[in-house]
């Protein structure tokens, strides 16, 4: 009876069997799959095709009875995706954690769905609990996007709440959920570094997050530094040789920098989360890094470890070293010790990508896939090597 946070949470066990039920029988989610599978025949007879897309759905649904279940349904077809969309997946780092604690996962945010599902693939591939994801409410659009995420473990970031004292309110509501789930349902969680995607290439983390999650301190006998340490916050550095979404990353940084502000198109997320999921991604590499420790002050010196670690552990892949070259002149000096070998996409191929772009949009595609490199010269400047993938 009692569950405050039941507005925000994933659905529990319990919960699963009705809210399938509920999918089934939902016009717009059919009507979704049915153009997806069968194109302009869905357009042009819906009502046609609604009995046969809630036979396919109900079958790969029938032994679905919990969270554990959808994830395994889940699981499949990231698995496709691996297979169909990327030339090799890699993880490193995961065999350091203890897969008996609950962690916090901050991983660099690339894409609004592959970032959070690979990072849960390399988890439940390597022994790990998967984790309750955060998503922002401005994805979910339709109530039945809810029930599909809130049914693989997300859980819900109110990004407009209304007032700023109702902002307030939300963000330590987020806090404390995201607190209860570690330390008292033992269930570890994602959450990006910043909110959005990093569409320039350039991982850094947003202290307002970092704030956000200290909003859960007990003033009077925790520190700062404290609650850090008790969260045990592991940045993720995800790493893709191809951005499904660099096209359309590339129009939207252009068009704000020559009129000073984007409106997105009506259902231009799930366009993007479409892209995201289906385009060729070349190889993807995940890299987990170290558990924060020690004191800290503030959240700005939380933030600075996190991009350290990000940006250290980021695999670069020779597409972001041709978009440095391309960008900086074939003269560019590039250390040894931050070169590839391996990789999918030929520097051709890779030219020939970028010139299919408007001549506008190409330079801010280039520096999608370059300011990686230009991050990783920053911190070896600074002294920090950049160890291999």
């Amino acid at each position: 009876m009692n569950d405050p946070f039941a507005d925000i949470r994933p659905y529990r066990d319990a919960e699963v069997p009705s809210v399938l039920q509920r999918l089934l029988g939902d016009r717009e989610l059919l009507d979704s799959i049915a153009r997806l599978r069968l194109g302009k025949v869905a357009t042009l007879a819906p009502a046609l095709c609604r009995p046969a897309v809630r036979w396919y759905l109900g079958r790969q649904l029938r032994a679905v009875s919990d969270v554990h279940g959808m994830q395994m349904v889940i699981k499949h077809y990231v698995e496709k995706v691996i297979e169909d969309t990327t030339a090799g997946f890699s993880v490193s780092g995961l065999e350091a954690l203890d897969p008996a604690r609950p962690w916090l996962f901050m991983s660099n945010h690339r894409d609004i769905v592959m970032d959070p599902a690979f990072t849960n693939y390399a988890l439940h591939r390597g022994g790990h609990q998967t984790v309750r994801i955060a998503i922002g409410d401005n994805l979910l659009t339709k109530p039945w996007v809810s029930d599909l995420m809130r049914l693989n473990k997300s859980f819900i970031v109110k990004r407009s709440p209304g007032s700023g004292r109702a902002l307030l309110a939300a963000s330590r509501h987020l806090a404390n959920y995201i607190r209860m789930s570690l330390q008292e349902e033992r269930s570890p969680v994602w959450i990006a570094q910043r909110e959005g995607r990093a569409k320039d290439g350039v991982d850094r983390t947003e202290p307002a997050v970092v704030k956000m999650l200290a909003m859960s301190r007990d003033k009077q006998v925790e520190s700062f530094g404290e609650v850090v340490n008790a969260l045990g916050i592991v940045p993720v550095s995800i790493s893709y040789e191809l951005d499904p979404c660099d096209g359309l990353k590339a129009r939207e940084l252009y068009l704000r920098s020559t009129t000073g502000s984007y409106a997105k198109a009506e259902q231009e997320d799930v366009a993007s989360i479409a892209r995201g999921i289906s385009g060729s991604k070349g190889r993807v590499h995940v890299a987990f890094g170290t558990p924060l420790s020690g004191e800290f002050a503030d959240a700005d010196q939380v933030a600075a470890e996190i991009d350290r670690q990000v940006v250290s552990l980021y695999c670069l892949h020779p597409t972001n070293l041709y978009a440095y070259r391309m960008l900086h002149g074939d003269s560019a000096r590039i250390p040894d010790n931050l070169t590839l070998e391996a990789g999918s996409c030929s520097e051709a191929g890779f030219r020939a990508r970028i010139e299919a772009l408007p001549a506008e949009h190409r330079p801010f595609a280039l520096a999608i896939y370059g300011n990686a490199v230009a991050s990783k010269l920053a911190l070896a400047a600074a002294g920090d090597s950049a160890p291999p993938c």
